[in-house]
């Protein structure tokens, strides 16, 4: 009887997370970090992918110039500087993902059209736009995906902006509910990961 109404909370309780995510959770998943001022700017790689079918805002404050945080970005990738966030769920789909935590000067020299690998079966990022502490911009070989870094300089330190656009045109319904429902509080975890990853040893590099 116990485990029965063990169970019966945690069906509800599910039941309610799913019910209610929509109306009182995703905006807080989907722009979490970030200032409404941040969530609504117009950013760079935002004209490569005009009708997003999901779109996140994300931010953190790092404590130290756009230029400390520069080289840990342009050195993001698989078999590079990794993604600064928990490794083994990322190998556990394959994707060689070994996060640095020191700044690699042999991936430091990035150009436009430079790819930037998500694993070997994964999609290929290529960089789009390149301005050197302040945007880079990726874009997945499909053009189905834009990720976007954006630093602003503010007294003592520095917004990192993640922005995600993502289009899904050929997804069914089902893949769309699983898109929300699942992939996005998902992406929340690996990416508020990543960037405290990131503030972490940009703050630590002093």
């Amino acid at each position: 009887m116990r485990t029965t109404k063990i169970a019966g909370l945690v069906v509800g309780a599910a039941a309610a997370a799913v019910v209610s995510y929509p109306l009182l959770w995703r905006e807080w998943c989907q722009t979490w970090g970030a200032t409404k001022e941040e969530a609504r700017a117009t950013l760079p790689g935002d004209d490569l992918l005009l009708h997003p079918d999901l779109l996140t805002t994300r931010a953190i404050t790092v404590e130290t110039p756009p230029g400390r945080v520069w080289p840990w970005l342009v050195q993001m990738g698989s078999g590079r500087g990794g993604a600064y966030t928990y490794d083994w769920i990322e190998n556990l789909f394959g994707l060689n993902m070994h996060s640095a935590d020191e700044i690699l000067p042999q991936f430091q020299d990035l150009h436009i059209g430079d790819v930037l690998p998500v694993g070997e079966g994964g999609p290929k990022l290529l960089v789009e736009v390149l301005e050197p502490d302040h945007a880079l911009v990726l874009r997945s070989d499909d053009g189905r995906w834009v990720w976007a870094f954006v630093l602003h300089e503010i007294p003592g330190g520095t917004r990192l902006i993640s922005r995600n656009r993502i289009a899904v045109p050929d997804a069914s319904p089902l893949v769309r509910w699983f898109n929300q429902l699942v992939m996005e509080p998902g992406s929340l975890v690996m990416e508020q990961k990543m960037l405290r990853g990131i503030e972490q040893r940009a703050e630590r590099h002093l």
